[in-house]
């Protein structure tokens, strides 16, 4: 299996080979609060099955955790923990080439979970813009 992915401006590509660890919804407040995001997928393959063109920039949001984004249009992409995760790179999933193609498999971090985000399914949906069509 090979799943591929960029960032938004398209200066970072990423491709991994072979099956992905786990694809998960996490809720924490270090996701939510990096991302501006109520939540984000992250999808984990072993590094050495991961490869990464473009330029990145890293921010250390832990003492163990290190995050990667594009260094031209700020996209997140890459969560290491080497604690946590020891040789597993997480990619956000919302960044694959086919976000279809791997669904997610857990809620991760729910005790952060916003309570509203438990019901969105309920809130009216618009297939565009509303007002724009």
């Amino acid at each position: 299996m090979t799943t591929s992915g960029r960032c938004h401006c398209g200066a970072v590509t990423w491709r991994a080979t072979g099956e992905p660890k786990h694809h998960a919804i996490c809720h924490c407040d270090d996701c939510r609060r990096w991302s501006g995001a109520p939540l984000v997928g992250w999808i984990a393959f072993d590094e050495g099955e991961v490869e990464i063109a473009g330029e990145t920039r890293a921010y250390h949001s832990s003492e163990a955790a290190t995050r990667e984004f594009c260094a031209a249009c700020g996209t997140g992409l890459f969560y290491r923990n080497p604690s946590a995760l020891p040789g597993i790179v997480d990619i956000q999933s919302g960044t694959m080439d086919d976000p279809e193609a791997v669904p997610p498999g857990a809620h991760i971090m729910t005790k952060h979970r916003l309570g509203w985000t438990r019901e969105m399914d309920k809130l009216p949906e618009f297939e565009s813009y509303p007002g724009m069509g």
